[in-house]
């Protein structure tokens, strides 16, 4: 399973850096996974703080951290 929410990851860190900031439910639709693994994809990125998490009136945000 570890190796289920890297690859995640990894897939998450590249939509956002082809696209930019995203809505989490734009992301779940682009990637066709399920929330339960996009959330453990999130939380793996943000662990490695390496994502920006923004709540908005609508749910959260998501962008890679400017470095």
């Amino acid at each position: 399973m570890m190796h289920k929410i890297g690859a995640t990851a990894g897939k998450i860190w590249n939509y956002l850096n082809q696209n930019g900031e995203v809505t989490a439910l734009k992301l779940k639709s682009a990637l066709g996974i399920t929330n339960t693994l996009l959330y453990m994809g999130i939380g793996w990125l943000a662990r490695e703080n390496q994502i920006v998490i923004t709540e908005y009136s609508k749910g959260y945000k998501i962008s890679l951290k400017k470095w």
